[in-house]
């Protein structure tokens, strides 16, 4: 029996996404109108709405969609904001930016990911993400501040340059710490060269490129 996907997308949001807390009435919207079948690779089909990171290649993953709620729901975009996505993986979270700001830059090391989430984000009509390939935590730099920036992978310390690319009163949420117990934190530019930080909740996810904590030694 072929899968009735609407079906599975509205389970989704209100038998995992909402149960987590995710309230915020514009993200369930939109978790629910993105085809989030079609940001996944043809042989997980039938696994995009289960509660599980997918395999993305190169050691990445795709988050699970609670994850993906409390992020969109923590970033609280308005759709004037200018949005900085560090790690475009399959293209899913990004149409989901997309849809709630006003525009979208996403960058990924990996080439192949930009060029397939490229094609994928066409084919869902999105017009407002530019998308680039480059390692933001040591190497690329971009043109402009942001209203919110948000890091798809994990990071052992917040680097200290994404902290210049908000605008003042902008969110950086960010995955931080050593696996698997990291914590997912919304940092705010309150400006003058403070920040606040708020600790989210718990989670796990792969490391950035140069991102990963130093190698201990044990003796």
């Amino acid at each position: 029996m072929a899968m009735n996907f609407e079906q599975a997308r509205t389970n989704m949001v209100e038998n995992q996404v909402r149960p987590w807390e995710v309230l915020d009435g514009r993200v369930l919207d939109m978790l629910g109108r993105v085809r989030r079948e079609d940001f996944v690779a043809p042989e997980h089909r039938q696994l995009a709405f289960a509660d599980l990171c997918l395999p993305l290649g190169h050691g990445e993953v795709m988050m699970k969609p609670v994850l993906e709620g409390r992020v969109l729901q923590a970033l609280d975009l308005k759709a004037s904001d200018r949005v900085l996505e560090i790690g475009t993986g399959s293209g899913f979270l990004t149409a989901c930016l997309a849809g709630l700001a006003a525009e979208v830059v996403s960058i990924d090391i990996h080439a192949d990911f930009t060029a397939t989430a490229g094609q994928r984000l066409a084919s869902a009509g999105v017009t407002n993400a530019q998308l680039h390939t480059g390692e933001a935590v040591r190497g690329w730099q971009p043109d402009g501040q942001f209203d919110a920036i948000v890091a798809t992978g994990a990071v052992a310390e917040t680097p200290a340059r994404w902290l210049g690319w908000l605008k003042p009163g902008g969110r950086l949420l960010v995955i931080r710490g050593e696996s698997p117990a990291q914590q997912a934190m919304l940092i705010t530019h309150e400006g003058e060269g403070r920040q606040r930080e708020e600790n989210l909740f718990e989670t796990d996810l792969p490391y950035l490129a140069h991102a990963a904590p130093s190698s201990r030694f044990v003796f």
